[in-house]
């Protein structure tokens, strides 16, 4: 079974999980590669996670995410989160990542700052 959906939304690639929690291993390494496979995908240069129904991860799956953030860096793609879950915002917010990630409260609303400009958006 896929360890994500991916789905063409308006200009961006939209990636759900199917997990709740990920935190076995092996899954979270089938996680990983699948992610990377979705960069490519990102035709438009705009790719955001959404986090809906993960209540939960481990820190090898948050590597993933940084490796992920690095990957679509150097490829000019923009990465964005979104319906991040509390417990899950919350180890990004110890861990310092809410200020790497760019993280919005609604798929809609990371969709749409695709399109704001400068300070004036």
């Amino acid at each position: 079974m896929s360890a994500i959906t991916v789905e063409a939304k308006e200009q961006a690639v939209v990636v759900y999980f199917t997990d709740g929690k990920i935190l076995d291993s092996q899954r979270i390494e089938q996680v990983g590669r699948e992610l990377q496979e979705t960069v490519p995908q990102a035709t438009q240069k705009r790719l955001v996670l959404n986090f809906r129904g993960v209540s939960f991860m481990s820190s090898a799956m948050i590597t993933k995410l940084v490796m992920l953030n690095k990957t679509c860096k150097a490829q000019g793609i923009t990465l964005k989160f979104s319906d991040v879950s509390p417990n899950v915002m919350e180890v990004f917010k110890i861990t310092k990542l809410n200020k790497l990630f760019d993280i919005y409260e609604t798929e809609e609303k990371a969709i749409a700052s695709f399109d704001k400009k400068g300070w004036f958006g």
